[in-house]
């Protein structure tokens, strides 16, 4: 009974302590996005989104269909100009950023499943079953995801769910590795050895009071390796390799290759849109680690 008190009391105070700092939590958000760098990533973040939700209602031209002058600058009828065969490229800029959108989304999903999956497992449970899965992170970690891709898309053809599953099932190394060193440091804390003393399985232990504390701190990873996608998969359309039913960045900026010297705007356009998007994840990034390690953005006293 004592022993059980007192893992009980320890439980209580865990559970006061959380309280304490989750009524904290909404001011130190506010104050990692109130940063310049912060507000800039939520906003492009947002507006990329916003983008690829209404692309039908912000374009409703089909982006494969002729519908003016070949390269025509940028004009009040087709306000980015269009493309050698007559097509608007804003039609083209809008629906391409639902589809590097939605395939940066699906991977990074299936990545961060994985990687949440695998390292969690790997930092509950070290000895046998951590050095499996992580011989089998550091495997998939040196295979060079732009090189597998497009040995995969020349053996199979090209799509959108074949490229999802690719960069998915390559990109979880990281995240997995993070999550396992968070779980490792947070397996021997108090309210962890207070929720086994209170008969807690450890499935629960793992899902109710590890997992919420370590997952958090891989949302960086998360928002960085989803900017990375979107460079993979626009490379990957540069060379031709993308879905050829559907209009994406990549496609654009290899259309755009044979025209930099006569149409400028066949490759601004497409390419500020990549840039912008990869720069505002990587800003949303870098607020959620200020949100998380507030001491990283402290500057010490002189």
């Amino acid at each position: 009974m004592p022993g059980s008190t007192r893992a009980f009391a320890t439980s209580e105070a865990f559970e006061r302590a959380a309280a304490s700092r989750l009524g904290r939590r909404p001011r130190r958000l506010l104050a990692a996005f109130t940063t310049v760098g912060g507000a800039a990533g939520l906003l492009l973040t947002l507006a990329f989104f916003t983008i690829a939700g209404l692309a039908d209602v912000i374009a409703p031209i089909d982006p494969f269909a002729s519908v003016g002058r070949p390269l025509s600058p940028p004009s009040r009828l087709h306000v980015l100009g269009t493309d050698d065969l007559g097509r608007d490229l804003l039609a083209g800029v809008v629906h391409g950023t639902r589809t590097s959108l939605l395939v940066a989304l699906s991977a990074t999903l299936l990545a961060s499943t994985i990687g949440v999956v695998v390292g969690s497992l790997a930092g509950y449970r070290p000895g046998t079953v951590d050095d499996l899965l992580m011989r089998a992170t550091e495997l998939v970690l040196v295979i060079p995801r732009f090189f597998l891709a497009v040995v995969v898309i020349a053996l199979f053809g090209a799509g959108s769910d074949r490229m999802i599953l690719v960069l998915g099932l390559t990109s979880w190394p990281v995240i997995a590795r993070v999550v396992r060193a968070q779980t490792l440091s947070l397996a021997g804390r108090d309210f962890v050895d207070a929720a086994r003393a209170l008969g807690a399985p450890e499935a629960r232990v793992l899902i109710r009071h590890v997992l919420p504390n370590a997952v958090p701190a891989a949302f960086v990873v998360i928002s960085l390796n989803a900017a990375s996608v979107i460079l993979l998969e626009a490379g990957l359309g540069f060379l031709g390799l993308g879905d050829p039913r559907m209009m994406s960045w990549g496609y654009l900026a290899n259309n755009a290759q044979r025209f930099l010297r006569v149409a400028w705007w066949m490759a601004l356009f497409p390419g500020s849109a990549i840039a912008l998007a990869v720069l505002g994840l990587n800003l949303l990034g870098d607020a959620v680690n200020d949100f998380l390690d507030p001491q990283a953005r402290r500057t010490p006293e002189a």
